[in-house]
């Protein structure tokens, strides 16, 4: 077995120390566990705030730097079939009459705003101050728009704007989040007790994920005071944490079960798997852990609570697994046989299948890999004509979300008017920026939105935030396309310098649903290089210390690189190309997320380790103990078969559980994961390994391996 930074004597210490005082252990676990949710229910407070990178972070660190009240705007479209007549007209009136008298808003014109085609009315209006009211007074809006409706049923009235869409993204994120843990947690019961054919053995990983799970967003709720975690990143740190914390526990728990089946007793069958899988565990959580930090890189602050966060859920699932899971093991003795499930036969902890692949794979490497390189190179191809395009609130969430519904239709008319740029404007001496020679700027602006060929519109509307000014000004395109990057860099290079650029000692940052978006894939692109080199660099080092060889992490890293690049070109055949679009439930997107590739990649570069790690540990067992290479290469593929394919159904029905969730960005991660793991654990685990193991022979292992001791029967041990 390889070397780690923890030696083996040290790992088999932990474990001996558990089994010797497993109360102490077990109660240790659940004191941790306890102490983290006082800890997380002790926290109060909003928590750190994310600032968005480049521009878009420069304008909103000066209105944060504001003790004005930052209102939220919102629009209603008034529609009477298909123009916008004197019965539109009528509720229209009504509605601005009504929000008027309900205190709740401010900047509300006297009339509607007229589409350029006459289809339509906008009403434009600021949710009233102060912060703390700011949520009631949205509530009066939307009371007020459905009481209007209502007056005029032959009128549709569709509300959208800054909090509207905001909450629609908030509740989609809440009730993903709570379809997920309603999924994720049976579906992973049903599996492992497919797997393990027992109630008790089932319940063991069940046990440790959900403590693990507790602990660690209880933990982020302290961590959040000082580093910035959405929900978005909380859904994703939920599905990853069961997915790692089974994933660990599996491999323990299977280890040892193959040990007491050989004859040990249940303590040398403990500390046979802490020598053994705990190290495994460690190595893969370590890789797993150290090839997130690559994200930090990124210099992205949402990217940083995911890490975290991601960070603790592994960090403790592999602590969880080298502590209490021995202690428990010991507790249970045979036990954890018990509750056996009729009609689910015991199942084998080898594979005459895995074993007869691998041995027909040996016998001729060159041509099975090279036929396992070409299709997953096959599936790369649609891969290099990734499309890469951040996804709106109205390209993300379906059209039967209310708020949705409503920025498309506003779009039609009015482009750009439910999510406008937002130019914050400051005085660079730190007085007021309010004054009339930014006020004629303003003016100016507004006066070249007709000669901007349709990339900027109207309605402008000017808000003061304490000493700053914000102008918000529409801009054509669907808020992330190519129109509206257009319109963006119209506002930002040619608009804003002719107008505010001549007004002396101010300054302007330009804001908003566009701005973020771009932004962030400038910004993103940038990293990208130093992101994938320092994984790539961490991932050789790591491999290398752990198997004392350079073959060993060129092979993975090659091998992991194929899977990667085979599942975003799958990724980009189903999501850009629109294929399988029916099934998955979503309309062809056009392109993929920005920040998924980077980040589907450091994810599974670390996951996919985990295969890698556990395959090459048994085989280096063979080779240690004299057996040929090629025999070793069979025998330890064919006897981690049941353990790395139950992990992997495992992780595979966890990442799935993303397709079911609302969001465009969450049914990209459940498919590229679910494909990344599924590749890796059948044709790169299964084929590709065991081939390039064959190709290299004995160098594989360094100058140290053993020489091969007298033949034995190959697979012999793996039935």
């Amino acid at each position: 077995m390889p070397r780690t930074t923890l030696p083996t004597a040290r790992i088999e210490r932990v474990a001996a120390w558990s089994v010797r005082h497993r109360w102490w252990a077990i109660g240790g676990w659940f004191a941790l566990v306890v102490l983290a949710v006082l800890a997380g229910a002790a926290v109060t407070g909003d928590g750190a705030p994310a600032h968005d990178p480049g521009e878009s972070g420069r304008a909103q660190r000066v209105l944060d730097a504001q003790h004005g009240y930052s209102p939220a705007q919102e629009s209603v479209l008034v529609t009477s079939g298909h123009r916008y007549d004197g019965v539109a007209r009528a509720a229209a009136d009504d509605l601005i009459g009504t929000l008027r008298r309900s205190g709740a808003v401010t900047g509300l014109a006297d009339r509607a705003r007229v589409s350029a085609d006459g289809t339509a009315g906008l009403v434009t209006f600021q949710l009233a101050g102060p912060e703390e009211r700011a949520g009631d007074h949205f509530d009066a809006t939307v009371r007020v728009v459905r009481e209007v409706g209502a007056r005029h049923p032959g009128v549709r009235l569709a509300q959208a704007g800054d909090r509207s869409l905001s909450a629609a993204v908030d509740d989609s994120i809440t009730a993903d989040f709570g379809r997920a843990e309603t999924i994720s947690l049976p579906l992973t019961v049903v599996v492992l007790l497919i797997v393990f054919g027992s109630l008790v053995a089932a319940g063991i990983p069940v046990l440790l994920t959900l403590t693990t799970v507790a602990a660690t967003f209880s933990l982020l709720t302290v961590v959040d005071q000082w580093i910035p975690i959405n929900s978005a990143a909380s859904s994703m740190v939920l599905l990853i944490g069961v997915a790692v914390g089974v994933d660990y526990s599996l491999f323990y728990l299977r280890r040892a079960r193959e040990e007491r089946a050989a004859g040990r007793d249940t303590a040398t069958a403990v500390r046979t798997a802490a020598a053994t899988s705990g190290r495994v565990v460690i190595v893969a959580g370590l890789t797993v852990l150290l090839c997130l930090c690559g994200l930090l890189l990124a210099g992205i602050d949402q990217f940083r609570g995911l890490t975290v966060g991601t960070a603790v859920a592994v960090g403790l699932a592999v602590l969880g697994s080298c502590t209490v899971l021995p202690a428990l093991l010991a507790l249970l003795g045979r036990h954890v046989d018990a509750v056996r499930i009729p009609v689910l036969r015991k199942r084998s902890d080898g594979s005459r299948v895995w074993s007869a692949i691998a041995r027909a794979v040996v016998r001729r490497p060159a041509v099975a890999g090279g036929l396992a390189a070409v299709a997953l190179a096959v599936l790369a191809l649609p891969a290099f004509g990734l499309h890469l395009q951040d996804a709106a609130v109205t390209d993300s969430l379906p059209r039967s979300v209310p708020q949705v519904d409503a920025a498309l239709r506003m779009q039609r008319a009015f482009p750009g008017a439910a999510a406008p740029a937002r130019v914050v404007v400051w005085a660079r001496d730190g007085g007021t920026a309010d004054t009339p020679e930014v006020r004629r700027a303003v003016g100016a602006l507004r006066a070249r939105i007709p000669h901007s060929h349709g990339l900027l519109a109207d309605p402008v509307t000017v808000v003061r935030v304490g000493r700053a000014l914000v102008v918000r000004v529409p801009l054509a395109g669907s808020g992330t396309d190519p129109t509206s990057n257009r319109a963006l860099a119209e506002l930002r290079g040619t608009a804003l310098p002719a107008t505010l650029g001549r007004v002396g000692g101010v300054g302007w940052a330009v804001q908003g649903r566009t701005a973020f978006a771009y932004d962030f894939a400038r910004t993103l692109a940038g990293r990208v290089p130093y992101v994938v080199g320092f994984v790539l660099v961490l991932a050789f080092v790591l491999l290398a210390w752990a198997f004392r060889s350079l073959v060993i992490p060129v092979v993975s890293i090659v091998l992991n690189l194929l899977s990667v690049g085979a599942a975003l070109g799958v990724l980009t055949w189903v999501f850009q190309d629109g294929h399988l679009s029916g099934p998955l439930g979503f309309t062809a997107y056009g392109g993929v997320v920005s920040w998924l590739p980077l980040f589907d990649f450091v994810l599974l570069f670390g996951l996919s380790m985990d295969y890698h790690v556990f395959v090459l540990s048994r085989i280096r067992e063979r080779v240690t103990a004299g057996v040929p290479p090629r025999a070793a290469i069979v025998d330890g593929v064919g006897r981690s078969a049941g353990v790395v394919s139950s992990a992997a159904l495992l992780m595979t029905a966890v990442f799935a559980v993303f397709v079911v969730l609302t969001a465009i960005e969450y049914k990209m991660l459940g498919v590229g994961m679910a494909v990344a793991v599924l590749l890796d654990a059948t044709v790169v685990r299964g084929v590709l390994l065991p081939a390039a193991l064959a190709l290299v022979g004995r160098r594989a292992w360094g100058r140290r391996a053993p020489a091969p001791a007298p033949p034995v029967r190959v697979g012999a041990g793996a039935s």
